[in-house]
Protein backbone atom coordinates (compact mmCIF):
# COMPACT_ATOMS: atom_id res chain seq x y z
CA UNK A 1 0.00 0.00 0.00
CA UNK A 2 1.08 3.70 -0.31
CA UNK A 3 0.66 5.34 2.82
CA UNK A 4 0.91 9.47 3.64
CA UNK A 5 1.37 10.24 7.14
CA UNK A 6 0.92 13.93 8.24
CA UNK A 7 3.25 14.58 11.00
CA UNK A 8 6.40 14.07 11.61
CA UNK A 9 6.65 13.76 15.15
CA UNK A 10 7.66 10.45 17.90
CA UNK A 11 4.04 9.45 16.67
CA UNK A 12 4.09 9.67 12.89
CA UNK A 13 7.56 8.90 12.96
CA UNK A 14 6.77 5.28 14.67
CA UNK A 15 4.24 5.00 12.20
CA UNK A 16 6.37 5.41 9.27
CA UNK A 17 8.85 2.88 10.53
CA UNK A 18 6.57 0.20 11.03
CA UNK A 19 4.86 0.55 7.51
CA UNK A 20 7.69 0.46 6.78
CA UNK A 21 8.70 -2.85 8.07
CA UNK A 22 5.42 -4.26 6.58
CA UNK A 23 6.50 -3.72 3.32
CA UNK A 24 4.55 -0.60 2.47
CA UNK A 25 5.49 2.63 0.49
CA UNK A 26 5.61 5.70 3.34
CA UNK A 27 5.37 9.38 2.61
CA UNK A 28 6.25 11.99 5.79
CA UNK A 29 5.05 15.42 5.35
CA UNK A 30 5.84 17.87 7.99
CA UNK A 31 5.71 21.69 8.15
CA UNK A 32 9.27 21.99 10.08
CA UNK A 33 12.46 21.02 8.21
CA UNK A 34 13.34 18.33 10.08
CA UNK A 35 11.15 15.31 12.56
CA UNK A 36 10.50 16.06 15.85
CA UNK A 37 10.44 20.07 15.73
CA UNK A 38 7.32 20.57 17.50
CA UNK A 39 5.93 18.35 20.96
CA UNK A 40 8.54 15.09 20.65
CA UNK A 41 11.36 18.43 20.73
CA UNK A 42 12.08 19.21 24.56
CA UNK A 43 9.65 16.92 26.34
CA UNK A 44 10.11 15.72 29.97
CA UNK A 45 12.19 12.34 29.01
CA UNK A 46 10.47 9.52 30.63
CA UNK A 47 8.99 6.36 29.35
CA UNK A 48 6.90 5.71 32.31
CA UNK A 49 4.67 3.42 32.44
CA UNK A 50 3.94 3.27 35.93
CA UNK A 51 2.70 6.69 35.56
CA UNK A 52 -0.12 6.26 32.79
CA UNK A 53 -2.48 8.10 34.08
CA UNK A 54 -5.37 10.35 33.35
CA UNK A 55 -5.49 14.09 34.23
CA UNK A 56 -8.69 13.74 34.96
CA UNK A 57 -10.00 11.89 38.34
CA UNK A 58 -12.02 12.86 41.04
CA UNK A 59 -9.86 15.86 42.92
CA UNK A 60 -9.35 17.27 39.38
CA UNK A 61 -11.56 19.97 39.66
CA UNK A 62 -10.62 21.58 42.81
CA UNK A 63 -7.27 21.27 42.21
CA UNK A 64 -7.75 23.10 38.94
CA UNK A 65 -9.71 25.49 40.88
CA UNK A 66 -7.45 26.32 43.14
CA UNK A 67 -4.48 27.04 40.41
CA UNK A 68 -6.83 29.09 38.50
CA UNK A 69 -4.84 32.22 39.81
CA UNK A 70 -1.43 30.25 40.89
CA UNK A 71 1.05 31.84 38.23
CA UNK A 72 2.57 28.23 39.10
CA UNK A 73 -0.42 25.85 39.39
CA UNK A 74 0.59 22.40 37.35
CA UNK A 75 -2.52 22.63 35.60
CA UNK A 76 -4.08 25.53 34.57
CA UNK A 77 -7.19 26.47 32.84
CA UNK A 78 -7.21 29.81 31.09
CA UNK A 79 -10.47 30.45 29.90
CA UNK A 80 -11.21 31.81 25.79
CA UNK A 81 -13.75 32.59 23.89
CA UNK A 82 -13.29 29.26 22.30
CA UNK A 83 -16.29 26.72 22.01
CA UNK A 84 -13.40 23.44 21.67
CA UNK A 85 -12.04 24.73 24.68
CA UNK A 86 -15.33 24.89 27.08
CA UNK A 87 -16.86 21.62 25.04
CA UNK A 88 -13.03 19.68 25.94
CA UNK A 89 -14.15 20.84 29.53
CA UNK A 90 -17.27 19.21 29.95
CA UNK A 91 -15.85 16.58 28.80
CA UNK A 92 -13.07 16.57 31.45
CA UNK A 93 -15.12 16.30 33.87
CA UNK A 94 -17.54 14.02 33.04
CA UNK A 95 -14.34 11.89 33.22
CA UNK A 96 -13.41 12.92 37.02
CA UNK A 97 -15.21 10.07 39.01
CA UNK A 98 -13.39 6.63 39.96
CA UNK A 99 -15.12 4.55 37.72
CA UNK A 100 -13.81 6.37 34.47
CA UNK A 101 -9.92 6.93 36.09
CA UNK A 102 -10.35 3.16 36.72
CA UNK A 103 -11.08 2.00 33.08
CA UNK A 104 -8.85 4.74 31.54
CA UNK A 105 -6.06 3.66 33.68
CA UNK A 106 -6.37 0.39 32.45
CA UNK A 107 -6.36 1.10 28.72
CA UNK A 108 -3.14 3.39 29.30
CA UNK A 109 -1.23 1.18 31.01
CA UNK A 110 -2.17 -1.65 28.15
CA UNK A 111 -0.93 1.06 25.87
CA UNK A 112 2.07 1.61 27.41
CA UNK A 113 3.24 -1.60 28.62
CA UNK A 114 2.99 -2.79 24.69
CA UNK A 115 4.68 0.38 23.69
CA UNK A 116 7.78 -0.12 26.10
CA UNK A 117 8.24 -3.56 24.45
CA UNK A 118 7.70 -2.22 20.77
CA UNK A 119 10.58 0.17 21.92
CA UNK A 120 13.07 -2.05 22.85
CA UNK A 121 12.49 -4.31 20.05
CA UNK A 122 13.14 -1.08 18.10
CA UNK A 123 16.17 -0.22 19.65
CA UNK A 124 17.22 -3.97 19.60
CA UNK A 125 16.79 -3.90 15.99
CA UNK A 126 18.37 -0.30 15.12
CA UNK A 127 21.09 0.24 18.18
CA UNK A 128 19.75 3.77 18.10
CA UNK A 129 21.81 6.44 20.52
CA UNK A 130 19.48 8.80 22.48
CA UNK A 131 21.08 9.33 25.51
CA UNK A 132 18.64 5.83 27.09
CA UNK A 133 19.13 5.36 30.77
CA UNK A 134 17.57 1.85 31.56
CA UNK A 135 17.61 2.75 35.81
CA UNK A 136 13.92 3.39 36.52
CA UNK A 137 11.71 6.40 37.53
CA UNK A 138 11.47 7.52 41.59
CA UNK A 139 8.48 9.35 42.66
CA UNK A 140 9.84 11.56 45.90
CA UNK A 141 7.63 13.35 48.10
CA UNK A 142 7.94 16.24 50.66
CA UNK A 143 4.33 15.80 52.08
CA UNK A 144 3.56 13.32 54.19
CA UNK A 145 -0.34 13.38 53.20
CA UNK A 146 1.01 12.98 49.70
CA UNK A 147 2.91 10.01 50.48
CA UNK A 148 0.62 8.44 53.03
CA UNK A 149 -1.66 8.54 49.60
CA UNK A 150 1.06 6.71 47.25
CA UNK A 151 0.37 3.38 48.61
CA UNK A 152 -2.94 3.34 46.67
CA UNK A 153 -1.45 4.50 43.53
CA UNK A 154 1.33 2.07 43.24
CA UNK A 155 -1.40 -1.06 44.41
CA UNK A 156 -3.16 0.23 41.30
CA UNK A 157 -0.53 0.49 39.06
CA UNK A 158 0.90 -3.17 40.39
CA UNK A 159 -3.08 -4.79 39.71
CA UNK A 160 -1.98 -3.44 35.81
CA UNK A 161 0.86 -5.12 36.17
CA UNK A 162 3.49 -2.71 36.61
CA UNK A 163 5.86 -2.83 39.54
CA UNK A 164 5.41 0.75 40.70
CA UNK A 165 6.92 -0.23 45.10
CA UNK A 166 6.19 2.48 47.70
CA UNK A 167 10.13 2.75 49.68
CA UNK A 168 10.79 5.21 52.44
CA UNK A 169 13.59 7.73 52.50
CA UNK A 170 16.63 6.08 53.18
CA UNK A 171 15.94 3.45 50.08
CA UNK A 172 15.18 6.37 47.65
CA UNK A 173 18.56 7.92 48.75
CA UNK A 174 20.03 5.10 48.15
CA UNK A 175 18.47 4.38 44.81
CA UNK A 176 19.20 8.18 43.76
CA UNK A 177 22.33 9.52 46.13
CA UNK A 178 21.89 12.80 43.86
CA UNK A 179 18.95 13.46 46.27
CA UNK A 180 21.00 13.46 49.75
CA UNK A 181 21.15 17.26 49.43
CA UNK A 182 17.88 17.63 49.33
CA UNK A 183 16.70 14.96 51.77
CA UNK A 184 15.73 16.24 54.83
CA UNK A 185 12.90 17.57 52.61
CA UNK A 186 12.25 14.05 51.40
CA UNK A 187 9.11 12.05 53.32
CA UNK A 188 9.15 8.85 51.21
CA UNK A 189 9.04 8.28 47.44
CA UNK A 190 8.05 5.23 44.97
CA UNK A 191 10.21 3.42 42.74
CA UNK A 192 9.77 1.67 39.23
CA UNK A 193 12.60 0.27 38.16
CA UNK A 194 11.47 -0.90 34.66
CA UNK A 195 10.38 2.62 33.59
CA UNK A 196 13.27 4.46 32.02
CA UNK A 197 14.34 7.93 30.00
CA UNK A 198 15.93 8.96 26.70
CA UNK A 199 15.93 11.94 24.38
CA UNK A 200 12.55 12.03 22.21
CA UNK A 201 13.76 14.17 20.01
CA UNK A 202 17.34 12.58 19.13
CA UNK A 203 15.34 9.34 18.99
CA UNK A 204 12.85 10.43 16.49
CA UNK A 205 15.35 12.17 14.22
CA UNK A 206 17.77 9.36 13.69
CA UNK A 207 14.63 6.86 13.38
CA UNK A 208 13.32 9.02 10.58
CA UNK A 209 17.20 8.73 9.04
CA UNK A 210 16.79 4.66 9.32
CA UNK A 211 13.20 5.49 7.20
CA UNK A 212 14.82 7.89 4.88
CA UNK A 213 17.43 4.92 4.44
CA UNK A 214 14.83 2.62 4.07
CA UNK A 215 13.28 3.96 0.98
CA UNK A 216 10.73 6.64 2.88
CA UNK A 217 9.86 9.97 1.20
CA UNK A 218 10.32 12.30 3.41
CA UNK A 219 8.62 16.30 2.48
CA UNK A 220 9.81 18.18 5.41
CA UNK A 221 9.36 21.75 5.26
CA UNK A 222 5.75 21.23 3.70
CA UNK A 223 2.49 22.98 4.93
CA UNK A 224 -0.64 20.31 4.68
CA UNK A 225 -3.01 22.76 3.12
CA UNK A 226 -6.06 20.29 2.32
CA UNK A 227 -7.58 17.05 2.58
CA UNK A 228 -9.72 16.20 -0.20
CA UNK A 229 -12.60 14.51 0.18
CA UNK A 230 -14.41 12.40 -2.70
CA UNK A 231 -17.45 10.76 -1.71
CA UNK A 232 -17.10 8.68 1.42
CA UNK A 233 -13.36 8.68 0.50
CA UNK A 234 -10.36 10.67 0.99
CA UNK A 235 -8.93 11.06 -2.46
CA UNK A 236 -5.48 13.47 -2.07
CA UNK A 237 -3.82 15.95 0.61
CA UNK A 238 -2.74 19.09 -1.11
CA UNK A 239 1.04 20.36 0.16
CA UNK A 240 2.85 23.51 -0.16
CA UNK A 241 6.48 23.66 -0.05
CA UNK A 242 7.53 26.48 1.96
CA UNK A 243 10.44 27.45 0.02
CA UNK A 244 9.07 27.68 -3.54
CA UNK A 245 5.57 28.06 -2.54
CA UNK A 246 5.33 25.03 -5.10
CA UNK A 247 1.89 23.30 -4.22
CA UNK A 248 1.58 19.40 -4.60
CA UNK A 249 -1.59 17.15 -4.64
CA UNK A 250 -0.35 13.20 -2.93
CA UNK A 251 -2.46 10.44 -3.38
CA UNK A 252 -2.50 6.89 -1.09
CA UNK A 253 -4.31 4.07 -0.33
CA UNK A 254 -4.24 5.21 3.43
CA UNK A 255 -3.82 8.57 5.10
CA UNK A 256 -2.60 8.76 8.85
CA UNK A 257 -3.38 12.14 10.57
CA UNK A 258 -0.55 12.20 13.24
CA UNK A 259 -0.21 16.17 13.70
CA UNK A 260 -0.77 16.54 17.68
CA UNK A 261 -2.84 19.65 18.56
CA UNK A 262 -3.08 20.54 14.58
CA UNK A 263 -5.15 16.90 13.72
CA UNK A 264 -8.41 18.77 14.92
CA UNK A 265 -8.47 21.48 12.30
CA UNK A 266 -7.30 18.53 9.73
CA UNK A 267 -9.85 16.63 10.21
CA UNK A 268 -12.71 19.04 10.76
CA UNK A 269 -11.83 19.64 6.92
CA UNK A 270 -13.47 16.55 6.33
CA UNK A 271 -16.16 16.70 8.50
CA UNK A 272 -14.81 14.35 11.22
CA UNK A 273 -14.62 15.81 14.42
CA UNK A 274 -12.09 14.95 17.51
CA UNK A 275 -12.21 16.12 20.94
CA UNK A 276 -8.20 17.14 21.24
CA UNK A 277 -7.24 20.02 22.67
CA UNK A 278 -3.82 21.94 23.28
CA UNK A 279 -2.56 21.82 26.70
CA UNK A 280 0.74 23.62 27.08
CA UNK A 281 4.03 22.54 29.02
CA UNK A 282 7.23 24.01 29.74
CA UNK A 283 10.95 22.42 30.22
CA UNK A 284 14.03 23.79 30.88
CA UNK A 285 17.58 21.83 29.35
CA UNK A 286 20.24 23.01 31.63
CA UNK A 287 24.18 22.45 32.06
CA UNK A 288 25.19 19.56 34.33
CA UNK A 289 28.61 21.61 36.18
CA UNK A 290 29.15 18.68 38.22
CA UNK A 291 28.47 15.41 36.91
CA UNK A 292 29.62 13.06 39.86
CA UNK A 293 26.22 15.13 41.46
CA UNK A 294 23.91 14.67 39.17
CA UNK A 295 21.18 12.27 38.86
CA UNK A 296 21.07 9.21 36.93
CA UNK A 297 17.84 7.94 37.71
CA UNK A 298 14.56 9.58 36.00
CA UNK A 299 12.85 11.20 38.84
CA UNK A 300 9.21 12.97 39.41
CA UNK A 301 8.47 15.93 42.13
CA UNK A 302 5.43 15.21 43.56
CA UNK A 303 5.09 19.01 44.69
CA UNK A 304 5.67 21.25 41.46
CA UNK A 305 4.06 17.72 39.35
CA UNK A 306 7.71 18.06 37.72
CA UNK A 307 9.91 15.19 36.00
CA UNK A 308 13.94 15.78 35.56
CA UNK A 309 15.91 13.97 33.62
CA UNK A 310 19.31 13.74 32.76
CA UNK A 311 20.24 13.46 29.30
CA UNK A 312 24.17 13.03 28.64
CA UNK A 313 25.72 16.58 30.26
CA UNK A 314 22.16 18.18 30.43
CA UNK A 315 19.63 17.99 32.89
CA UNK A 316 15.89 18.24 31.83
CA UNK A 317 13.12 19.49 33.76
CA UNK A 318 10.21 19.82 32.65
CA UNK A 319 5.96 20.25 33.77
CA UNK A 320 2.71 22.06 33.60
CA UNK A 321 -0.23 21.91 31.66
CA UNK A 322 -1.41 25.34 30.27
CA UNK A 323 -4.89 24.56 28.67
CA UNK A 324 -5.57 27.98 27.11
CA UNK A 325 -5.32 27.31 23.44
CA UNK A 326 -2.50 27.77 20.92
CA UNK A 327 -0.02 30.05 22.24
CA UNK A 328 3.39 28.99 22.16
CA UNK A 329 5.03 32.49 23.12
CA UNK A 330 7.96 32.07 25.62
CA UNK A 331 7.78 36.10 26.53
CA UNK A 332 4.96 36.56 28.46
CA UNK A 333 4.77 37.18 32.12
CA UNK A 334 3.16 34.20 33.00
CA UNK A 335 5.45 31.63 30.87
CA UNK A 336 8.78 33.50 32.16
CA UNK A 337 7.21 32.87 35.75
CA UNK A 338 6.65 29.23 34.67
CA UNK A 339 9.75 28.31 32.86
CA UNK A 340 11.88 29.91 35.84
CA UNK A 341 9.92 27.95 38.56
CA UNK A 342 11.59 25.11 36.49
CA UNK A 343 14.85 25.98 36.73
CA UNK A 344 14.39 27.50 40.41
CA UNK A 345 13.00 24.02 41.59
CA UNK A 346 16.23 22.51 40.21
CA UNK A 347 18.77 24.78 42.46
CA UNK A 348 16.44 23.83 45.41
CA UNK A 349 16.75 20.37 44.91
CA UNK A 350 20.38 20.00 43.52
CA UNK A 351 21.88 23.20 44.98
CA UNK A 352 25.29 24.19 42.46
CA UNK A 353 24.99 21.26 40.40
CA UNK A 354 23.92 22.53 36.61
CA UNK A 355 23.93 26.24 35.68
CA UNK A 356 20.70 27.45 36.38
CA UNK A 357 21.89 30.99 36.28
CA UNK A 358 19.68 33.64 33.78
CA UNK A 359 20.72 34.73 30.55
CA UNK A 360 21.39 38.21 32.17
CA UNK A 361 23.72 36.68 34.72
CA UNK A 362 25.36 35.17 31.85
CA UNK A 363 23.67 31.35 32.06
CA UNK A 364 22.36 29.76 29.26
CA UNK A 365 19.17 28.03 30.07
CA UNK A 366 17.13 26.29 26.84
CA UNK A 367 13.54 27.09 27.49
CA UNK A 368 11.24 25.98 25.45
CA UNK A 369 7.24 24.76 25.48
CA UNK A 370 5.28 22.75 23.31
CA UNK A 371 1.68 21.71 22.86
CA UNK A 372 0.44 18.79 24.05
CA UNK A 373 -2.59 16.76 22.27
CA UNK A 374 -4.90 15.94 24.84
CA UNK A 375 -8.17 14.08 24.90
CA UNK A 376 -10.27 14.28 28.04
CA UNK A 377 -9.50 10.69 29.12
CA UNK A 378 -5.99 10.84 28.19
CA UNK A 379 -6.58 8.03 26.05
CA UNK A 380 -5.48 8.47 22.23
CA UNK A 381 -7.48 7.91 19.06
CA UNK A 382 -5.77 5.34 17.11
CA UNK A 383 -7.55 3.88 14.26
CA UNK A 384 -9.99 4.41 11.50
CA UNK A 385 -12.43 7.40 10.83
CA UNK A 386 -15.30 7.00 9.26
CA UNK A 387 -14.60 8.53 6.07
CA UNK A 388 -12.49 5.94 3.53
CA UNK A 389 -9.25 5.80 3.68
CA UNK A 390 -8.35 8.07 6.96
CA UNK A 391 -6.63 6.74 9.84
CA UNK A 392 -5.93 8.90 12.99
CA UNK A 393 -3.23 8.69 15.58
CA UNK A 394 -3.35 11.60 17.68
CA UNK A 395 -4.31 12.78 21.06
CA UNK A 396 -1.63 11.40 23.50
CA UNK A 397 -1.39 14.28 25.60
CA UNK A 398 1.76 14.18 28.26
CA UNK A 399 2.34 10.27 27.10
CA UNK A 400 3.74 10.67 23.30
CA UNK A 401 7.39 9.37 24.00
CA UNK A 402 5.89 6.63 26.42
CA UNK A 403 3.44 5.51 24.13
CA UNK A 404 4.75 6.45 20.43
CA UNK A 405 6.84 3.15 19.52
CA UNK A 406 3.16 1.20 20.47
CA UNK A 407 1.12 3.60 18.91
CA UNK A 408 3.12 3.60 16.20
CA UNK A 409 3.08 -0.62 15.43
CA UNK A 410 -0.56 -0.62 16.62
CA UNK A 411 -1.58 1.85 13.66
CA UNK A 412 0.56 -0.01 10.97
CA UNK A 413 -0.67 -3.60 12.35
CA UNK A 414 -4.45 -2.15 12.39
CA UNK A 415 -3.90 -0.99 8.33
CA UNK A 416 -2.16 -4.24 7.44
CA UNK A 417 -5.29 -6.15 8.92
CA UNK A 418 -3.76 -7.51 11.54
CA UNK A 419 -4.93 -6.90 15.39
CA UNK A 420 -2.75 -5.71 18.29
CA UNK A 421 -2.47 -7.68 21.12
CA UNK A 422 -3.64 -5.66 23.62
CA UNK A 423 -6.94 -4.18 25.27
CA UNK A 424 -7.55 -0.75 23.87
CA UNK A 425 -10.55 0.38 22.55
CA UNK A 426 -9.44 1.23 18.71
CA UNK A 427 -11.51 3.62 16.54
CA UNK A 428 -13.32 2.11 13.80
CA UNK A 429 -12.14 -1.31 14.62
CA UNK A 430 -13.73 -4.36 16.04
CA UNK A 431 -10.96 -6.89 16.70
CA UNK A 432 -13.39 -9.91 16.60
CA UNK A 433 -13.52 -9.22 12.88
CA UNK A 434 -11.00 -7.32 11.69
CA UNK A 435 -8.13 -9.61 11.77
CA UNK A 436 -6.66 -10.77 8.43
CA UNK A 437 -9.13 -8.28 6.23
CA UNK A 438 -8.31 -4.24 6.25
CA UNK A 439 -11.87 -3.89 5.61
CA UNK A 440 -13.95 -5.91 7.78
CA UNK A 441 -15.50 -4.97 10.90
CA UNK A 442 -15.02 -1.38 10.09
CA UNK A 443 -17.25 0.84 11.88
CA UNK A 444 -18.00 4.66 12.52
CA UNK A 445 -15.56 5.12 15.27
CA UNK A 446 -16.91 6.18 18.77
CA UNK A 447 -14.36 8.78 19.76
CA UNK A 448 -13.23 10.65 16.06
Amino acid sequence: MRVVILGAGVIGVNTAWQLLQRGHEVTLVDRQDDAALETSFGNAAQISVSYCEPWANREAPLKALKWLFDPEGPLKFRPQLDPAQWAWGLQFLAQCNDAAFERNVAQLVALGSYSHAALKEVVAETGLQYHRLTKGIAHYYTDAKSFADAGAAAELMRRHGVNRRVVDREELLRIEPALRQFGDRIVGGTYTESDESGDCRVFTQELARRCEARGMQSLMGHDIERLERSGGDISGVLVRDRQTGQQRRLHADAYVVAAGSYTTALMRQVGVSVPIYPGKGYSATLKILKPELAPQVSMLDDQLKVAISRLGDQLRVAGTIELGGFDLSLDTPLARTRAQMLVKRIEQVFPGVCDTRTPEQGGDPQFWCGLRPATPTNIPLIGRTKVGKLWINAGHGTLGWTHGAGSGKAMAELINGEVPAMNFGFCGIDPRSAKGNAGAGLRTPARA
